[in-house]
């Protein structure tokens, strides 16, 4: 973990807004709780703090991101839009590949963390970014990417189901993807989930 760059994508798209129980804080509200623990945990390591974008039909990207600026991020956006996954996608892999050819990039890589309640607008498109970002990888755990599903979405299970099991048959290079859905989740808040999948 200490010799990892983490990214969190978190999505904004319109449903972030809806409470998962009745009278309950919104996913919206999880994912902001969520991104302090790990922008907390993350700073132990590295004072610089992580990137995160927020995404919905359009994304914007926030560089050193630490705990003390996530509240003033979550205030400056409102949950609206679609959910344009393959965009955000393909500039946070992007931006990894551009570092490690400027040797920016640190000893054990980087790891993109999603955290998602919808199917994406294009999903062939996410696949491809995927199966495109696996391919100039040099080696298996340089580069990973988890997608976290928020709320309970039946498509939106499907789909992450689909992108941990079926990438390297459509041509991935690395098995470089995990998906936790809400199955996975069993009891676990998301931000339990999301401090798991950088211990791992």
């Amino acid at each position: 973990m200490q010799d990892r760059d983490y990214t969190l994508i978190i999505d904004k798209s319109g449903s972030m807004s809806t409470p998962d129980q009745p009278g309950g804080r919104s996913r919206w509200d999880s994912a902001q709780e969520s991104t302090l623990a790990l922008a907390r945990k993350c700073e132990q390591f590295d004072p610089d703090g992580i990137t995160v974008y927020l995404f919905s039909s359009r994304f914007k990207r926030y560089e050193n991101v630490t705990s003390s600026k996530v509240e003033q991020l979550f205030q400056e956006n409102d949950p609206a839009g679609t959910t344009n996954l393959a965009g955000v996608l393909q500039d946070a892999i992007a931006h990894y590949f551009q570092n490690k050819a400027a040797g920016q990039t640190k000893a054990g890589g980087e790891t993109i963390l999603v955290v998602t309640d919808g199917e994406p607008d294009d999903r062939k498109a996410v696949m491809r970014a995927i199966i495109e970002a696996s391919r100039q990888m040099d080696r298996d755990e340089e580069l990973a990417i988890s997608l976290i599903q928020v709320g309970s979405d039946a498509t939106a299970t499907r789909f992450l189901k689909a992108l941990d099991d079926e990438l390297q048959g459509a041509g991935a290079k690395f098995d470089i993807c995990d998906a936790i859905t809400i199955d996975d989740m069993a009891d676990m808040t998301l931000a339990e989930v999301l401090l798991n999948a950088i211990n791992d």
